[in-house]
């Protein structure tokens, strides 16, 4: 193709759009091509095209827009970085245009990624690549579960991508996409219709612009769910220091018994242990907690304030309660004062890293200090002494809601507010709503697996087949091995398994059970000192799963299979 006209602008990188128009020149000099680059910048424009310009290809790089005369011409759209990494692949697009929304034989790259990081971060990506193979499409994706992100996709990957695909319920980076059609979902959409998705993806994508991909992903991760999903993102980060902190205070007690805190103990493994997990880890809790709240609202600027937030939340006693004030405080507090604070080009780089970390930690820790911190931590000491001095009906209510809510959804926003709560409440050592969320968790997969054992007729050879595999993820305490079959017949089997996980949830309370662990289902369990009352606590796992497999039996009809 000869008379092509390219158009690069990069709002604030002058240099990357001059690099980026040498790059396009170059190759285009050893392909034979006749290519005209303009290059906008703030000061003015470099190699201005002619006043009326006329081509037969058009490529727009970065935030460029089409030419005067030129609006008409259909164009190619590549951002500064997909240049930079591969000019001659994009040049080599306008051989033959762009492909139509949807047409078979695209490139996709994803994203999957949830609160936890375990199952519905690999069930979104099973979803969307198995329907990307049906579709007719290539793809790439990039799980970022509880071990960081996995399979992670290269600069050449998201430069030769048609499109981005971000399934996920908790805040992810959209820096790396800039210039790049990317669309935003949850990860239910792909467990539950991926095929779907990936067509709506491809009919609503949307370009993203170099040098406003930061605040772009900020106003869509507001406008996608909201508070609820900036809590996810918080609890998300603040699960690892959980685990490692509950871990290491059972060990300590294993070795050192319940007194492996004291000065006694000090100079022992077990008073190192101790150090590591409770001094340390826990104590980071809160201030993760805050900190990711933060960062999900604000991007990195909010990070700092809203983890100086929960350590102040920590220090006035007011734990994950102040901690989740803090982190809203602090990310509403710095995502205001980006938009409202106005400063020349030459000093916006000091914006993430001086102005906003000092304002909005001065914000954060002063709200907390003077008005919320006070209120927050009384509130939580009621709440901590009322949940410790439940007894018999008090707590046998407690046990069923928290039961009831943990199977409703399996990972969904009611699962999720249940757990939350409970995995909150470890920082102030309340510890027995956190067994019953755990062992209500359980029962859901591992009552399929039983029902799916006992009473074949009511199961097809494919969920027969797939009911072992979901009472092993039971056992590891991830509920989401219920889903297959509870989206096949919802009105049924959700009821039975809220029933079973109730009842598991329930006895929990009632035997005075509790957890240090906030994951690792049964695994955990042979750890001294991580569950206490064990033997009730393994007959509440047995009687939820027993309750939720006779129900299943009376409320499932016989299953028809096909001839």
């Amino acid at each position: 193709m000869s008379g092509t006209i390219a158009v690069v602008e990069a709002g604030d990188s002058p240099v990357q759009a001059m690099l980026a128009a040498e790059a396009l020149r170059q190759v285009a000099r050893k392909v034979g091509r006749n290519l005209t680059v303009e290059v906008r910048t703030e000061r003015g424009i470099i190699s201005p095209l002619p006043a009326f310009p006329e081509a037969d290809g058009l490529l727009l790089v970065g935030e460029a827009a089409a030419p005067e005369g030129l609006s008409g011409l259909q164009a190619i759209r590549a951002g500064i970085t997909e240049v930079l990494a591969d000019p001659a692949a994009v040049l080599a697009r306008l051989e033959g245009g762009t492909a139509p929304a949807g047409a078979k034989g695209q490139k996709i790259a994803a994203i999957t990624s949830c609160p936890t990081g375990i199952a519905h971060t690999f069930m979104a990506a099973e979803g969307l690549e198995g329907a990307a193979k049906a579709l007719g499409h290539a793809i790439r994706v990039e799980t970022q579960g509880s071990v960081g992100a996995q399979n992670a996709l290269t600069p050449a990957e998201i430069a030769e991508a048609d499109l981005v695909l971000i399934a996920a319920d908790t805040q992810v980076d959209l820096s790396r996409f800039g210039g790049k059609r990317v669309f935003l979902s949850g990860t239910k959409a792909a467990i539950n219709d991926g095929p779907a998705l990936v067509r709506r993806a491809f009919a609503e994508a949307e370009v993203r612009g170099e040098a406003n991909a930061q605040q772009a992903s900020a106003a869509s991760r507001t406008s996608l769910s909201g508070p609820y999903k900036h809590l996810m993102t918080g609890v998300s980060f603040m699960l690892p220091f959980t685990v490692a902190g509950g871990l290491l205070i059972a060990l300590a007690f294993a070795l050192g018994g319940i007194y492996a805190f004291d000065e006694a103990h000090r100079d022992t493994l077990a008073g190192a242990l101790f150090q590591i997990g409770g001094k340390a880890a826990l104590a980071l809790m809160v201030p993760a907690l805050g900190g990711y709240i933060a960062y999900s609202i604000a991007d990195r600027p909010g990070i700092a304030p809203g983890m100086i937030g929960g350590m102040i939340a920590g220090q006035l006693n007011a734990g994950f309660l102040g901690g989740i004030v803090a982190g809203f405080v602090a990310g509403y507090s710095v995502a205001w004062l980006n938009r409202a604070l106005w400063l020349p080009r030459t000093l916006e780089g000091l914006k993430p890293v001086l102005i906003l970390p000092v304002l909005g930690a001065l914000i954060t820790g002063l709200a907390l200090i003077y008005v919320a911190g006070g209120p927050v931590a009384a509130a939580l000491a009621w709440l901590t002494e009322f949940l410790r001095g439940m007894q018999g009906s008090q707590a046998v209510v407690l046990g069923l809601v928290i039961g009831g809510m943990m199977a409703f959804d399996m990972g969904g926003p009611v699962n999720k507010a249940a757990y939350a709560f409970s995995t909150g409440l470890l920082a102030s050592q309340v510890y027995s709503p956190m067994a019953a969320a755990m062992v209500a968790g359980m029962v859901p997969p591992l009552g399929l697996a039983l029902a799916a054992l006992l009473f074949r007729n009511r199961f097809t050879p494919e969920e027969r087949e797939a009911a072992p595999a979901a009472g092993v993820l039971g056992l590891a305490f991830i509920s989401e091995g219920a889903i297959p079959f509870a989206a096949k017949d919802p009105l049924r089997v959700i009821p039975a398994l809220v029933a079973g996980s109730a009842v598991a949830g329930a006895i929990s309370m009632a035997v005075g059970a509790e957890l240090k662990v906030p994951h690792g289902g049964v695994f955990v369990l042979p750890i001294p000192n991580a569950v206490s009352h064990l033997g009730g606590y393994v007959a509440a796992l047995l009687a939820g799963t027993v309750v939720t497999a006779l129900a299943l039996r009376l409320v499932k009809r016989p299953a028809v299979v096909a001839a």
